[in-house]
């Protein structure tokens, strides 16, 4: 098999899959007084620290949930909902996650006022964009890192110089898709979103670094865990081994990026030996992420062909995987309708290697001779 599907998820390190499985048998609650509740509780504050101490900020700034999407929704509903006093005023883009989408949908039914600010060719939302579009009743503003679609990278430090010229205006960066293969600027960040299983973790763990004097409305209720802001038992094997998650994927960080940028870098060589095939990330994107398209066959055909062949890739971001008809980020992207109906995103990591590269490349020159249409 061939897994060029990483940005959907990725195969657990095994270093944090033995971890995972010892703690799997450290069944106390981290809440409970008991001895067993207590040593659990000890990892669970140990991993936190370990955690902040790596990204260089508090360590009552890291708040653990249970995906991307909680840590989104938790960043953008929780933060609206807690500071409408400020303001009822945010910014984003026409092309972030379904989770992020999702939440802003919520807010305007509540009464907030949603800007949705477009991107351009290159994938991306600049800062001058933002700077137009705020205002002094601006509360948040809200902004994919790379686009899990086609890999556009927004400057989030260039965005947030603008964003912090207005003080009542916090900045939110939602990189689930960059942690671990490119540096973030957290110390420009507000509010940022990660998730373990995008960096070969455990699914289950992800975390929201937060400021420590920003408010944040609760979406769960029940209990004190979290900082009262998600009720319920902590999951604290997924959450132990989240430290061990994220040491590794920085450390191997550097490696990783010179790795896939070589695969990329040979994928993009050799798609010119295909009529009809066509780059659609911007080339200054991240190397993490391809989106590609062939104009002879559509997204579903050859993703079903590929896959019959034991190549795994995806046509849309997996949380908008059942959705019907054209890519609404390509499209938003200023791509023709064919390009948006006939591409598939390749996701590396790793793992993966040029033998790979070449028999995808090959495999697909079959299949298009086989059963693509003329052009």
């Amino acid at each position: 098999m061939i897994y060029f599907d990483n940005a959907a998820t990725t195969p657990v390190h095994p270093e944090v899959a033995a971890l995972f499985v010892k703690l799997l048998q450290e069944y106390g609650n981290p809440d409970s007084l008991h001895a067993l509740g207590r040593k659990t509780s000890h990892l669970l504050d140990e991993s936190r620290l370990r955690i902040a101490n790596m990204l260089h900020v508090r360590k009552d700034e890291i708040i653990f949930t249970s995906c991307a999407s909680e840590s989104n929704s938790m960043a953008i509903v929780g933060y609206a909902l807690a500071n409408t006093k400020r303001g009822k005023r945010i910014i984003t883009s026409n092309a972030e996650h379904s989770s992020n989408q999702s939440a802003m949908k919520f807010l305007e039914q509540m009464g907030f006022e949603v800007i949705y600010l477009p991107i351009h060719e290159d994938g991306q939302i600049h800062a001058q964009d933002v700077a137009k579009a705020m205002t002094d009743d601006t509360i948040l503003v809200s902004l994919i890192h790379v686009s899990n679609e086609m890999g556009a990278i927004n400057d989030l430090s260039a965005i947030s110089d603008v964003v912090h010229q207005n003080p009542t205006c916090v900045f939110h960066g939602d990189c689930t898709q960059s942690f671990g293969k490119i540096d973030i600027p957290m110390d420009k960040l507000d509010m940022m979103t990660m998730s373990a299983h995008k960096i070969h973790g455990v699914k289950g763990s992800a975390l929201l670094y937060k400021k420590f004097n920003i408010e944040l409305q609760p979406l769960l209720f029940g209990g004190q865990q979290e900082q009262g802001l998600r009720g319920g038992t902590e999951n604290a094997p997924t959450h132990i081994a989240l430290a061990k998650t994220i040491r590794l994927a920085l450390q191997e960080q550097e490696a990783t990026q010179k790795k896939i940028k070589t695969i990329k870098d040979h994928l993009i060589t050799r798609l010119q030996e295909i009529e009809g095939a066509k780059v659609l990330s911007p080339k200054d994107g991240a190397d993490s992420i391809l989106c590609v398209c062939f104009d002879q066959m559509t997204s579903q055909v050859l993703q079903n062909a590929l896959d019959e062949r034991g190549i795994c890739v995806s046509a849309i971001s997996t949380c908008e995987s059942k959705h019907a008809g054209p890519n609404p980020v390509l499209i938003n992207m200023g791509c023709t309708q064919k390009e948006a109906t006939h591409n598939i995103r390749l996701s590396f990591s790793n793992q993966n290697t040029l033998k790979e590269a070449d028999q995808f490349i090959d495999t697909v020159k079959e299949i298009i001779a086989a059963y693509g249409l003329p052009l």
